[in-house]
């Protein structure tokens, strides 16, 4: 059998070459992308790169990983070129009580990237998006993007050298019998009018740079709107949303939602979910009053169960 990444046309490679002619400039917040054929699990890579003194900006693509990891220790894994399987190394200089926005303001960028790239494609060859999206990229706390109650795309943080990396798989291509779990999506099952990796890992870079400049500009506030504003996110209202934390708000599939969260410790707690703090924490109202909850596993419960 042939191992060339060119074996299956309808999953073609990733440019290396490309990407950084495009992403890697003096001005970028990306300073060294790399694509490699297979790894064990880009954020490992990348955390050890990290420790070697690897600069902010450093993303790390893989084409397939054997190791994938999502949240609580899952195991995640697609076949090889049918998602966007990355990690970026971020060193925000904003106080560390904040640094808690930095996955959910991931969640934001992906999100954002998914509704606008589908919504040009929705136009018909990539013409100016009508503000109507093909595939109405949600987010389910902390940083899981959802299409309904269906996982898109999972994000995961960790601590390395002083720095964050953040780890990114979004599911692209996947069939349904490739589904690693029935409570999982792609894009080509949401029936998205565009599945072109290279252009979409491009477009997500892009809003991750620029919600995250926003962000370190106004010191990680996250009910400060940028210099400039932070941009509009398709499907959204236009305008003012107060801040990353309104548009995560938005965005947020959560909120207003029954929720069975599972926490560290074998704990959980029931309850409705009320709100996003200035922390980025989940606050969950109980019987018993209310919850502040900066991690956790999150269960949308559905009416009747």
């Amino acid at each position: 059998m042939s191992t060339s990444p060119y074996g299956d046309l309808t999953r073609p490679p990733l440019s290396e070459k490309a990407l950084r002619r495009v992403l890697v400039r003096p001005e970028s917040l990306w300073h060294d992308v790399r694509v490699v054929p297979e790894t064990g699990s880009t954020n490992a890579d990348l955390a050890r790169a990290a420790m070697e003194g690897a600069a902010e900006g450093t993303v790390m693509i893989a084409e397939a990983q054997t190791a994938g990891r999502g949240r609580l220790g899952r195991q995640w894994a697609a076949p090889p070129r049918s998602a966007l399987t990355f990690s970026v190394l971020l060193r925000p200089s904003v106080p560390i009580t904040h640094q808690g926005w930095v996955p959910l303001l991931t969640g934001v960028a992906v999100a954002a990237a998914v509704r606008r790239m589908t919504a040009r494609a929705k136009a018909g060859d990539f013409g100016e998006a009508t503000g109507e999206q093909s595939v109405d990229a949600r987010l389910k706390w902390p940083n899981d993007v959802m299409v309904g109650e269906r996982k898109l795309a999972g994000i995961l943080a960790e601590r390395a050298d002083h720095g964050i990396v953040v780890g990114v798989g979004l599911n692209v291509s996947l069939r349904a019998d490739e589904l690693p779990v029935r409570t999982a999506t792609s894009l080509t099952l949401e029936n998205a009018a565009f599945s072109d990796r290279e252009p979409l890992l491009r477009a997500i870079l892009r809003e991750l740079e620029t919600w995250y400049t926003a962000w370190q500009a106004v010191g990680g506030d996250a009910d400060a709107d940028g210099p400039g504003g932070y941009p509009d996110v398709t499907g959204l209202p236009a305008g003012r949303l107060g801040g990353l934390r309104g548009t995560y708000r938005s965005l947020c599939a959560t909120l207003g939602r029954d929720v069975h969260v599972d926490l560290p410790a074998d704990e959980a707690v029931d309850g409705t979910a009320d709100d996003i703090d200035a922390m980025g924490r989940l606050l969950v109202r109980t019987a018993e009053g209310e919850h502040a909850l900066s991690a956790g596993d999150v269960v949308h419960v559905r009416p009747g169960t």
